[in-house]
């Protein structure tokens, strides 16, 4: 989705909380796990700003100097200077740091989610997960190609499930659902505690 439509449509919501997400996988994971966990959604906005660098446009939307809506997100340990710069310029904090930008509502993950999702799932399971979609002929496939041979099975699982247009996000909410409700990533597991 196009920046400017992404953000009319943030605008237009009448969300008291919004959360700020990366992408689409990501929205999915915190729907699943919210189910999963019995925690309510209600009044609150999950928006995926189509990649991390977009995040200064949509505090500046959404935050104190905008609309004003109660924010919060969840994003990759790579991009924390992103996601810090667009919270300093939105006037959320001055010289945040890591556990400064939580308390605002903002968790990182410690690679990505997917990765999270499958170090609280556990690769046997998320082997279990993929079979159960069809796709275990597929990953088998996968593992055989020389650049898979040296990895651990669970860089395969992460790599196989960026492999292909809308399998992220798919992955993403089956994943999230086969969690029992206290093996939710702490990031998410944080993040649904704020919002």
């Amino acid at each position: 989705m196009e920046l400017r439509t992404a953000l009319d449509l943030a605008a237009s919501l009448d969300a008291a909380t919004v959360v700020l997400v990366e992408g689409a996988s990501d929205r999915c994971a915190l729907a699943a796990v919210a189910a999963r966990s019995g925690r309510s959604l209600d009044g609150v906005a999950v928006v995926p700003m189509g990649g991390v660098t977009n995040v200064g446009h949509f505090l500046d939307l959404l935050g104190p100097r905008g609309l004003d809506r109660r924010l919060a997100g969840l994003y990759d340990a790579a991009e924390e200077g992103y996601v810090r710069r667009g919270l300093e310029r939105a006037g959320l904090g001055a010289d945040l740091t890591r556990d400064r930008m939580a308390a605002l509502g903002f968790q990182v993950c410690v690679a990505d989610l997917e990765e999270e999702l499958i170090r609280a799932l556990g690769t046997t399971a998320v082997e279990r997960v993929v079979e159960e979609a069809g796709d275990l002929r597929s990953f088998r496939l996968f593992q055989r190609q020389p650049a898979q041979h040296d990895r651990p099975l669970a860089r395969q699982l992460h790599r196989f499930i960026g492999t292909r247009s809308g399998r992220k996000s798919h992955y993403a909410g089956l994943l999230a659902g086969a969690l029992d409700p206290d093996q939710a990533p702490p990031a998410l597991d944080r993040l649904l505690a704020h919002v």
